[in-house]
């Protein structure tokens, strides 16, 4: 875990964030209350929290999919809370890989060019997308799979597709959904490890969004969020 750390080296700092539903109506709903968070560069943090606790809200503005209602929000030094759709859409393309329990692969279009897609957006021309797709899916153990539709794939497959594409764009943090949910204990296990990889040999950060302790306490740090209030922080076992 990341100590003594500058402004310069936090890739997320969000001060009295509040999102509001039904706003001044009278079942006007408050899902988080105030959050203040900050995470650095090559920090592995767990989000935990039962359901309803509002972590996957939390989730939802840390990638710029949803916009707090106060508050400001501060990712690898660009003000999101503040940005355009256009700015944001751009910020989530390459500030953000996304890996999320159902996969999201296209399911007509193979491995190899469902990890090229995001550096499509990127206006990377086509034969270095191809190159760095390629070398995407030999990191996660996929490069004798890469021809093959989701549909052909397990489930452990089909997340490990989805990591490399969340990498394709080298983004500043990974942001990981209940990524093993859908997945056996062995297979989940593959999958976690591929995660450990990142982090401990490319210094990636990692942000796990999960209700599972077990998982959790292989984190740095451990966030707990419970009634739309973050209620604590504590060590995970991998430090």
């Amino acid at each position: 875990m990341n100590t003594n750390t500058t402004d310069s080296e936090k890739v997320i700092t969000m001060r009295g964030i509040v999102k509001k539903y039904f706003i001044g109506r009278p079942n006007e709903l408050e899902v988080l209350k105030g959050i203040d968070l900050d995470i650095n560069k090559g920090d592995f943090v767990a989000i935990v929290g039962e359901s309803g606790s509002g972590k996957s809200t939390l989730m939802n503005i840390i990638g710029s999919l949803d916009r707090p209602t106060a508050g400001t929000y501060l990712l690898d030094g660009i003000d999101v809370s503040s940005a355009h759709d256009t700015e944001l859409s751009g910020i989530r393309n390459q500030k953000i890989g996304f890996v999320f329990q159902t996969y999201n692969l296209i399911p007509k279009t193979n491995a190899l060019y469902n990890v090229e897609m995001p550096l499509l957006y990127s206006g990377m021309p086509a034969a270095k997308r191809n190159e760095r797709a390629k070398e995407l899916l030999e990191m996660v153990g996929m490069g004798d799979r890469m021809d093959h539709l989701p549909e052909e794939l397990s489930g452990g497959q089909k997340q490990r597709v989805a990591i490399a594409r969340a990498m394709a764009c080298d983004p500043a943090i990974i942001l990981a959904d209940e990524p093993t949910g859908a997945l056996d204990s062995a297979t989940g296990r593959l999958v976690m490890d591929i995660f450990h990889k990142l982090h401990e040999e490319q210094n990636k950060t990692v942000v796990l969004i999960t209700h599972s302790k077990t998982l959790a306490s292989e984190c740095e740090r451990i966030i707990t969020i419970s009634d739309g209030s973050i209620i604590g922080e504590t060590k995970g076992g991998r430090s």
